[in-house]
C-alpha cells in the first residue's frame, strides 16, 4: 500500500510541478509579495532593536546647547552622526541646527530646529516623538538652571544633573518584553501561510476535478491500487509541492530579505511542514467536493483571501481588536501564524506550540479520512 501510494505520490508531483500555474505561484509571485506587502507594514513600527541613527548638522557657533541635545537624543536609544554637508542627505532622519542656537535659545528668541524624517506612517511619528522628547528635556533644564538664578553653561548642566531627584519613575517591563511584528517579519510567514492554502485549495483540488472529467481517475480504478493507496498518494503529491514551496519561500526570505527565522528554526519548519500537510488535506477534499474547475478555483481564491485576513497573514494580528484575536484561533490559518510569532516574534519555545502542532496534526488526519470518504472515480 505504501509503495503504490508513493507511486502516485511521485506522479502527482512530475505532473503539477511542469505546469505553468504552479511555478507562477510557487516561485514567483511568493518574491513579489514578500516585497509589497513587507514595504507596506514596515510602517506598523520598528522593526529592528537596533539602534536608529540620525545626523546632525551644526556649526561651531551653535554653542553647548547642541551638546545637551546630542546627549539627550542619545538617551533616546539614537546613534547621533555629526555630517558634513556631503554625508548628510545620505541619512534618513537629519536634524539642523542654526547659528548661534545656544545664544538665541538662552536670550528668549524662537529657534527652529529642522528635523527631516523620510519614515512614513507610525515609524515616522515615533521618530518624531523621540526627537521633540529630547528637545523639550534639555529645554526643562534650561528652565530649571534659570529659575535657579544661574547661567546656563555646560556647569550649570552637569550640577543640575548631580543633583538628587526627589522624585523619580521606574519603569520595567510587566512581563517577557515582546515586539509586534512588522516589515518582512510579518510578511514573509503571512505570505508562506496565505500562499500554501491558496495553492493547495485552487491547483490541488482543480487538478483532481480535471482527473475525474477526462477518465484518469477511472482508469486507476482499473489498476490494482487500492482506492486507500490513491487517496494517499494524492494527499502526498499535493504535500510534496508544498514542502517545495516552503523550502523555497524560507530559502528566498533569508537571502533576500535577510528573514530572521529566530532560535528555534527546527520548530519553525517543522509548524510549516504540519501546516503544508493540512492544506494538502484541504485540496484533496475540495477537488472531491468540487464538480468544475470553476468551483474548485472560486472557493479556493475566496477561502484563501478570507482565512488570510481572519489568521493573520495580511497585517500582525496583534494590532486588531480582542475578539478578532481570538477568532484567529479557530481558523488554520491563524494556528499557523500564532505559532509562528511564538517562535520568530515572541522567543517562545518548542513547547508553547505543541497545541498547535497536535491541532493541525489532528485536522489533517480528520480530512484526510474524510477525503477518503467524499473520494469518486467519477
Amino acid at each position: 500500500m505504501i509503495r503504490n501510494a508513493v507511486f502516485v505520490a511521485t506522479k502527482e508531483l512530475k505532473y503539477v510541478i511542469r505546469q505553468k500555474e504552479t511555478l507562477l505561484w510557487v516561485f514567483i509571485m511568493p518574491i513579489v509579495f514578500f516585497y509589497f506587502i513587507g514595504t507596506i507594514t514596515s510602517g506598523f513600527g520598528p522593526s529592528s532593536s537596533a539602534p536608529s541613527s540620525i545626523a546632525i548638522q551644526s556649526d561651531e557657533s551653535s554653542g553647548f546647547l547642541t551638546e545637551e541635545l546630542i546627549r539627550r537624543l542619545q538617551e533616546q536609544e539614537y546613534n547621533v552622526v555629526a555630517a558634513d554637508t556631503v554625508d548628510f542627505l545620505r541619512y534618513a532622519r537629519r536634524l539642523t541646527v542654526p547659528p548661534a542656537f545656544t545664544d538665541s535659545v538662552v536670550q528668549g528668541v524662537q529657534t527652529d530646529l529642522l528635523l527631516a524624517n523620510e519614515s512614513s506612517g507610525l515609524a515616522g511619528d515615533y521618530h518624531g516623538i523621540r526627537v521633540q522628547r529630547a528637545v523639550y528635556t534639555m529645554l526643562a533644564d534650561l528652565a530649571v538652571v534659570s529659575a535657579m538664578d544661574g547661567e546656563p553653561n555646560q556647569a550649570s548642566f552637569a550640577a543640575l544633573r548631580a543633583m538628587p531627584r526627589t522624585l523619580t519613575l521606574e519603569v520595567k517591563p510587566a512581563g517577557k518584553r515582546q515586539h509586534i511584528p512588522s516589515g518582512f517579519e510579518q510578511a514573509i510567514p503571512g505570505i508562506m501561510v496565505m500562499f500554501m492554502l491558496m495553492v493547495m485549495a485552487t491547483s490541488g483540488a482543480v487538478l483532481l476535478v480535471i482527473e475525474r472529467r477526462q477518465g484518469l481517475l477511472r482508469r486507476l480504478a482499473y489498476t490494482p491500487i487500492s482506492r486507500l493507496s490513491v487517496v494517499v498518494g494524492k494527499w502526498g503529491g499535493k504535500w510534496m509541492v508544498g514542502i517545495i514551496q516552503i523550502a523555497f519561500a524560507m530559502l528566498a526570505g533569508t537571502i533576500l530579505f535577510k528573514m530572521d527565522w529566530g532560535p528555534n528554526l527546527g520548530t519553525v519548519i517543522a509548524v510549516m511542514l504540519v501546516y503544508g500537510a493540512l492544506m494538502a488535506a484541504i485540496g484533496l477534499v475540495l477537488g472531491s467536493l468540487a464538480r468544475t474547475e470553476g468551483q474548485a478555483i472560486g472557493i479556493g481564491v475566496i477561502a484563501a483571501n478570507l482565512l488570510a485576513a481572519l489568521g493573520g497573514c495580511w497585517w500582525p494580528i496583534e494590532i486588531t481588536p480582542i475578539w478578532m484575536q481570538q477568532l484567529q484561533l479557530f481558523v488554520p490559518t491563524g494556528w499557523a501564524m500564532d505559532a509562528l510569532h511564538k517562535l520568530i516574534s515572541f522567543g517562545a519555545g518548542p513547547s508553547s506550540v505543541a497545541p498547535h502542532l497536535i491541532g493541525m496534526s489532528l485536522g489533517t488526519i480528520l480530512l484526510i479520512w474524510a477525503g477518503a470518504r467524499l473520494f469518486r472515480y467519477q
